[in-house]
């Protein structure tokens, strides 16, 4: 007898009604955006550690830099190759996979009283700044679409929220208790993210069809982590010291062949016909100038604020007093993203990128005038981040307007990556003009006060250069039919998207 196949329930991530509570869906986006705003924390979370790690680790002063390094390239370079796994085998699964590794990294930094395990530790954590394009991703699937313009821009923006977060946060843990508690805190917080994300975000509808490119994931890791060692440490190691030289070429060698690959095989890790459209092309593009202008102001602010002042332009804080300082900014990012959502839905993201370089470039002409003034230092950071908070909400709706549902979580990825790229070149730039520009007093180095002119100038300029960028990206406008408030067709098998 021929068995009769019994009719499947429908999945949770796709509600028989087609569209899920309002109070289910502020949940979901709540989760996420704190998930990603803890994982972006962790970055600068052990900056204000750095002049006692040495002795709190018992290293060297060049070896203790790798704990940020490590966390920063584990970040940078994973990003798109969780994307695409996420692509494959689940948006949610893979979240919960990064959560975990999150967690693993921050208990092995809280017990770590060496340079080695504590090097590991802050490499697992960067990981999880994956979360980002993956969460992203996942509640454009799983969102009714009436809400995620908002979400996506709120998820984006805590990328800056969290690194401004986790200054002073760092700084007062640091100085107050043991230093170790940063990490059990962020382990215990993880944990307790992992269950939300298992109780109340969904399964996404759809996944990618194809394979996982192992081949080009290590090419493109090879690479960039080459790369941005180099683009990172060239100006301390010399730019034309054997190491920096070998680092490029090492770089261009992987990169190259890399790109070869990815043309050829069937299944890439990211699809160069994609990357290479004009609206995707022009959006990375910009991503990089953005993240260049907003690292380049967190690396200088700070140490203005914090600098004696007896250098005659140091403004003399103490380091919980300008990491608080810098709470405003990461607010401004906050608050700016659901306001850059209304305009990208009512004016189209490009708008929104465009209005977000402009504030860019006034918040860094504000700190040039006010260079001398901690209210005009912090006025500044606000503006500057509050168009920073406008121009990466606004990145991925134009990314994901340019790419198919099975493509999103690489090709965020890959943006995430672009931002890093400008993050490590902002360190590079600022650290040549910090090393040229200074004077030893009492044995520091101490940075004259043209080295911050000039830095703000080039912020400014990077401002411009990011403006003509976005100017140009093309738009394609979508008629949709009035009162049309369903979600997204789920993509079928033969379309290539299978059912997770």
């Amino acid at each position: 007898m021929r068995r009769v196949r019994r009719p499947v329930r429908p999945r949770r991530s796709v509600p028989v009604n087609g569209a899920r509570p309002d109070r289910a869906e502020r949940a979901i986006v709540v989760v996420i955006a704190l998930a990603a705003g803890v994982a972006a924390m962790t970055q600068t979370l052990v900056v204000p550690l750095l002049g006692e790690l040495p002795g709190l680790l018992h290293a060297g002063t060049a070896g203790t830099f790798w704990v940020v390094i490590a966390a920063m390239l584990a970040g940078a370079v994973i990003s798109p190759v969780i994307g695409r796994l996420g692509d494959l085998y689940g948006k949610r699964r893979l979240v919960l996979v990064v959560l975990a590794l999150l967690t693993a990294g921050s208990l092995l930094c809280a017990v770590a009283d060496s340079l080695a395990p504590m090097v590991v530790g802050r490499a697992l954590q960067g990981v999880g700044m994956a979360i980002v394009p993956l969460g992203i991703s996942l509640l454009r699937d799983v969102l009714s679409p009436r809400r995620v313009g908002t979400a996506i821009a709120l998820t984006s923006s805590v990328l800056g929220v969290g690194s401004a977060f986790g200054l002073p946060v760092g700084g007062i843990v640091a100085q107050l208790g043991d230093w170790h508690l940063l990490f059990w805190g962020v382990a215990a917080l993880t944990a307790v993210i992992a269950v939300l994300v298992v109780w109340l975000v969904p399964v996404a509808p759809g996944l990618a069809h194809g394979s996982f490119d192992l081949v080009g994931a290590l090419g493109m890791t090879a690479g960039l982590t080459a790369l941005l060692l180099a683009i990172s440490h060239g100006g301390e190691w010399g730019w034309s010291s054997p190491t920096t030289l070998a680092l490029f070429v090492g770089a261009a060698v992987a990169l190259v062949a890399w790109a070869w690959w990815e043309r050829r095989v069937t299944d890439p890790l990211i699809d160069f016909a994609t990357a290479a459209r004009r609206p995707v092309l022009l959006t990375n593009t910009a991503s990089v100038v953005v993240g260049f202008a907003m690292y380049a102001q967190i690396l200088v602010v700070p140490q203005l604020l914090q600098l004696p002042v007896s250098t005659g332009h140091g403004l003399g804080h103490s380091m919980i007093s300008a990491g608080l300082w810098m709470v405003p900014a990461g607010a401004a990012m906050m608050i700016a993203s659901p306001v850059g959502a209304k305009l990208s839905a009512a004016r189209g993201p490009k708008f929104s990128l465009v209005l977000g370089t402009v504030l860019i470039g006034l918040g860094y002409v504000a700190c040039l005038v006010w260079l001398g003034s901690t209210a005009g230092l912090v006025f500044g950071t606000v503006v500057t981040n509050a168009g920073v908070g406008f121009a990466y909400g606004a990145m991925p709706a134009l990314i994901m307007g340019s790419v198919s549902p099975g493509e999103t979580g690489a090709a965020n990825g890959f943006n995430t990556l672009m931002r890093s790229i400008g993050s490590s070149m902002a360190g590079a730039v600022v650290g040549v003009i910090f090393t040229r520009l200074s004077t030893s007093v009492g044995g520091v180095d101490i940075p004259l006060r043209s080295a911050f002119v000039l830095v703000a100038v080039t912020g400014v300029v990077s401002s411009v250069v990011a403006l003509l960028v976005s100017g140009v990206i093309p738009v394609r406008h979508v008629r949709t039919p009035p009162g049309n408030d369903s979600r997204r067709p789920v993509a079928v098998p033969s379309s290539g998207v299978r059912s997770e």
